[in-house]
């Protein structure tokens, strides 16, 4: 290492370094002596990037880049010339009074709540505008307006239960005495109504369900039936129980196989295989009327019918009920009487009455439309009452 040069002495000078990093060959050039001058204190400066350019200026950093053109006047309103122009501020509304002050009942609301207790207690009143109410309250007619889920009506303390009304009652009476003077003529004059009920309950029990459309499902449901309408034919009377639950085995085993093919999601495959399932069992279970005694149908329908009449007029529910399971009892009498099964006919009465309002109040279940009370509300009754009208009618025969 060279010695530090005194005073007075010049300081060597450094080789100059190409960029590319090689020394040029270059004779030294003489330098004429310095001066002493005092030597300044060094300044404190940036640590410089790593590179070769680090020594250059910015200037001279960006002097390979293209002179940028200065921007027009006007370019940033030709940019935003598509925008549609801002309408400013909006003036507040002179007309709206502010927000109301809250209900005393109801901390930390206003009109809604008090709008939406006023409605809780009167759901029949029309709306502000004058429209129709948020929801039906229950009649006897039917559901004639429109109806909201169930778990609101539980919520707001209301049943969801709508009985089918006087207009499916009418058409069940009619249904039952039909079946009751066909069982007295004969057995193919039965088959006609009887039809005609399998038809209604394959079809209401999926709209029952809220499944619809299920054509498929309605027409495998209508076909068991038919199939176990002539198994019974075709047998002795003696097996036509096995008949009956022959055809709803193979039915329920076939409604399985075509489930499993379904491709919708497992939840509602196995919400489709229960109601198919429970449509093709009512509608094959009504076969049952072929199967049982011809004087005990006649008892046994005519029960259902006075029953279900019963039920439609404008009574309190519990005497309701009462009342008509008496008048189901009073006509199995009046019927047996007719009849060859004489007294018995007041047991027959009783339990085709008990099963009748069962299957009206499944019929009434979940605020169902109109659809529903006119086919599952009507067929039902009857549908419930066949396997009792079958098992008491050997009993009292």
């Amino acid at each position: 290492m060279p010695p530090y040069p005194g005073p007075g002495e010049a300081e060597p000078q450094a080789q100059p370094v190409a960029p590319d990093g090689w020394f040029r060959d270059e004779a030294p050039v003489a330098q004429a002596p310095a001066q002493p001058q005092a030597q300044p204190q060094p300044q404190p400066q940036a640590p410089a990037p790593a590179g070769d350019w680090a020594a250059g200026s910015a200037a001279e950093q960006t002097a390979y880049l293209p002179p940028q053109a200065a921007a027009p006047e006007g370019a940033a309103a030709e940019q935003t010339a598509f925008l549609p122009p801002y309408p400013g501020p909006a003036a507040p509304d002179a007309a709206y009074p502010g927000p109301a002050a809250p209900d005393a009942a109801y901390p930390g609301s206003g009109e809604p709540a008090a709008a939406a207790a006023a409605a809780a207690a009167d759901p029949a009143a029309p709306g502000a505008d004058g429209e129709e109410p948020a929801y039906s309250p229950p009649t006897l007619g039917g559901n004639t307006l429109r109806a909201v889920d169930p778990a609101q009506a539980r919520a707001e303390g209301r049943s969801p239960i709508i009985d089918p009304g006087p207009q499916p009652a009418i058409l069940t009476a009619a249904l039952g005495l039909l079946l009751a003077g066909a069982a007295a003529v004969g057995e193919l004059v039965l088959l006609g109504p009887l039809i005609v009920l399998q038809g209604l309950i394959a079809a209401g029990w999926f709209r029952l369900n809220g499944m619809w459309p299920a054509r498929q499902g309605i027409a495998l449901a209508f076909l068991g039936a038919l199939v176990a309408d002539a198994a019974v034919l075709a047998v002795d009377d003696t097996y036509g129980p096995g008949a009956i639950i022959g055809t709803l085995g193979a039915w329920v085993l076939l409604t399985l196989v075509l489930q499993l093919r379904s491709h919708a999601d497992p939840d509602e495959r196995m919400y489709g295989l229960m109601a198919s399932v429970a449509s093709a069992a009512l509608a094959i279970v009504c076969a049952g009327y072929l199967a049982a005694d011809s004087a005990a149908v006649s008892v046994g329908a005519a029960a259902v019918a006075v029953a279900v009449f019963t039920r439609a007029l404008p009574l309190p529910t519990p005497v309701s009920v009462g009342v008509s399971l008496a008048a189901a009892t009073g006509a199995g009498i009046a019927v047996g009487g007719l009849t060859s099964v004489g007294v018995g006919g007041a047991l027959l009465g009783l339990a085709a009455g008990v099963c009748a309002l069962i299957g009206l109040r499944v019929a009434a279940y979940d605020y169902p439309s109109k659809f529903v009370h006119m086919t599952a509300g009507v067929a039902l009754p009857l549908a419930a009452a066949a396997p009792a009208v079958y098992l008491i009618g050997r009993v009292v025969g």
